[in-house]
C-alpha cells in the first residue's frame, strides 16, 4: 500500500497504514537504543528527513518497504539505523568468526555508493560491537578474505565481487535475516538482474527485504513482487519527481561552446565546486584534460579508472583540492558530496531517469543548488524524454557567450568604406611570364653534380701495362684446350661474351 505523508515514531498497523505526521520528529521519539542515538547525535543529525520518518518506524515493525525518495534524502540511514537496531540481539565481543555471521546483506550497483553505505554504517554503529565490512571489484581479493572470514554481521557489496566471494566460499549467507536493495533501479539499468537472483537464491526464504530507489518503473515493480512479502511503498514525493530546492536551468548551445558556456557560469554564479556528468568514458577523459589546460583542477571519474584512483579522486574533490569533476552515469551514482553547489550536464543523459540521478547530487539534505543542462539541436527527443518523466514543461534559453577571444563578428567588406583610411602597400612584384618558346617544353630532372674523379673512365698505371706485357712475353703459347702452340703462332685473344655466346 502506499504511505503519501510524513509519519511519527509510533509503528505501523497491523494493515501497514501510518499514524498522522508529525513536523520535524527527532529521533529521540524512536524506540532506538541509546548507542545508536549517541551515533547519530555525534554525526550532528536531530530532526528526521521525510523518507526516515516514515521507513524507519516501518522497518522496526519487520515489515518489507518499497522505498521511493529523491537522492540526497537520507535514505541510506532509513534503513541503516533501524536494521542496527535489531541486531543488536546478536551483539557480542567474541573473537570467534562463527559469533559474527553475515546477518544483513545490503547490495549495492556501484563501488561508490557501496563504499558510501559502508562509511555510514560505521558511523552509526561505532558505539556497538557490530561489524561491517565492504566488498566490491577493481581491488584485491585477500584483504577482503581475511575480513570477510573474520565475521562480520553487516556486509555491504556490489553484486559482481560478492558472487565472487560466494563462489570462492568465502561469504556464507545461510544466516541472514535483511536483505536491502539500493538504487535497484540502477542495478537493473546496468543488467545486474540474473547476478541479484543468484543471490537472492542463495538466502533464507524468511527474512526482511528493503528495497530502496529514487525511481520506481515496471521493472522495479516486478523484481518487488518477486521477493518482497506484501511490501508497505514509502514515497515522500511524487514518483520522478526532481527536488524542488534544486535551480533547474536549460541552455542552448552549440557543441564548440559547452566549455566555454561552463567556464562563464562558473564565473558568473561564483561556483567553487561543480560536478559536469558527461555520456562516455573517453568523453570524460578528454573534457577533464581540456578544462585542465583551462587552468581548472580537474579529475576524471568513470569506470575505466581503478578503483584507487577513483576513490583517491573522490576524496580529493570532497577535500576541495579539485574544482571540477567529470564523471559518468555509472561512475556517479551514489556519489554524497556535502554542500556541492553546482551540478553541469554537459551531455544530456540517454536515459531520462539519469537525470534525476544527476541532478540530486546538489541540493543534498535540504541545502540549495543549481542544475544546468547544456541542450544541442540533436537532443530534442532526449529533452521531451525528460519532460515525461518529470511532467514538467522545459524552457531551453539563448546562452550568450562573453568569451572576446574569437568571438567578434566578421566584418563585410562593404563596412570597410566608412572606417579611416588604411595606408596602401604596393603589392609584391610578379615574376615574369615564361616566353612561348619555353612554355611548352617539358621540364628536365635536376642532375647530380658531376664529380671529374668518379666519372673518369679506368686508366692503369704505366707500371700495371709494363708488368703485364712482360708477363706475357714469358709465358708459353698455349690454345684454349691448354695444349702447346707452334713457334711463330700466337693465342686467339680472349674476348669477353655476352647473353651466353662466345663460343
Amino acid at each position: 500500500m502506499n504511505v503519501t505523508t510524513p509519519t511519527a515514531a509510533p509503528e505501523a498497523d497491523q494493515a501497514g497504514a501510518a499514524p498522522e505526521p508529525v513536523l520535524n520528529p527527532k529521533f529521540e521519539t524512536l524506540p532506538l537504543d541509546p548507542k545508536l542515538l549517541r551515533a547519530v547525535a555525534d554525526a550532528g543529525y536531530t530532526s528526521m528527513t521525510p523518507i526516515q520518518a516514515k521507513a524507519i518506524p516501518i522497518v522496526l515493525a519487520g515489515r518489507d518497504v518499497m522505498g521511493a525518495a529523491q537522492t540526497g534524502t537520507g535514505k541510506t540511514a532509513a534503513f541503516t539505523i533501524p536494521l542496527l537496531q535489531k541486531m543488536l540481539r546478536h551483539e557480542n565481543a567474541s573473537m570467534s568468526p562463527a559469533r559474527h555471521p553475515v546477518r544483513a546483506l545490503v547490495l549495492a550497483p556501484t563501488r561508490e555508493l557501496a563504499d558510501q553505505v559502508a562509511a555510514n554504517v560505521k558511523t552509526y554503529a561505532k558505539h556497538t560491537k557490530l561489524r561491517s565490512a565492504v566488498v566490491f571489484g577493481g581491488i584485491d581479493m585477500k584483504p577482503q578474505t581475511l575480513e570477510l572470514k573474520a565475521g562480520v554481521e553487516v556486509l555491504i557489496a556490489t553484486p559482481g565481487r560478492l558472487l565472487d566471494h560466494i563462489e570462492a566460499k568465502n561469504a556464507v549467507l545461510n544466516q541472514v535475516e535483511y536483505v536491502v536493495l539500493d538504487e535497484a533501479d540502477r542495478m537493473l539499468d546496468i543488467g545486474f538482474l540474473p547476478d541479484l537472483q543468484r543471490i537472492l537464491s542463495y538466502l533464507p526464504k524468511a527474512r526482511q527485504t528493503l528495497l530502496f530507489s529514487a525511481t520506481f518503473s515496471s521493472d522495479i515493480r516486478r523484481l518487488a513482487g518477486s521477493y518482497l512479502q506484501d511490501p508497505i511503498t514509502v514515497e515522500v514525493a511524487r514518483p520522478n519527481a526532481t527536488a524542488t530546492n534544486v535551480e533547474q536551468r536549460f541552455y542552448g548551445v552549440g557543441d564548440d561552446d559547452k566549455r566555454a558556456t561552463v567556464r562563464q557560469l562558473l564565473r558568473q554564479r561564483e561556483l567553487s565546486q561543480a560536478i559536469i556528468f558527461v555520456n562516455s568514458k573517453l568523453g570524460a577523459a578528454r573534457l577533464a584534460r581540456s578544462f585542465e589546460r583551462d587552468g581548472l583542477k580537474t579529475q576524471a571519474l568513470h569506470g575505466d579508472k581503478s578503483q584507487d584512483e577513483r576513490l583517491k579522486a573522490l576524496a580529493a574533490f570532497k577535500a576541495g583540492e579539485v574544482d571540477l569533476l567529470v564523471a559518468t552515469d555509472v561512475a556517479a551514482r551514489g556519489l554524497d558530496i556535502a554542500d556541492l553547489p553546482a551540478v553541469f550536464n554537459f551531455d544530456v543523459p540517454f536515459n531520462a531517469e539519469d537525470y534525476v540521478h544527476r541532478i540530486g547530487r546538489t541540493g543534498r539534505a535540504g541545502a540549495s543548488g543549481l542544475a544546468v543542462t547544456l541542450v544541442t539541436r540533436n537532443d530534442t527527443r532526449l529533452i521531451g524524454d525528460i519532460e515525461n518523466l518529470i511532467k514538467k514543461k522545459i524552457e531551453v534559453e539563448p546562452f550568450e557567450i562573453e568569451d572576446d577571444r574569437a568571438r567578434r563578428p566578421r566584418r563585410h567588406l562593404d563596412d570597410e568604406r566608412d572606417d579611416e583610411p588604411r595606408a596602401e602597400t604596393p603589392p609584391p612584384p610578379r615574376a615574369p611570364a615564361p616566353r612561348a618558346e619555353y612554355a611548352e617544353r617539358p621540364r628536365r630532372a635536376p642532375q647530380p653534380p658531376a664529380d671529374p674523379i668518379f666519372d673518369r673512365p679506368y686508366e692503369p698505371s704505366p707500371a700495371a701495362v709494363a708488368a703485364a706485357a712482360t708477363a706475357a712475353a714469358d709465358a708459353p703459347a698455349t690454345s684454349a684446350t691448354g695444349k702447346a702452340l707452334p713457334a711463330g703462332l700466337r693465342p686467339k685473344r680472349k674476348v669477353a661474351s655476352l647473353l651466353g655466346g662466345g663460343r
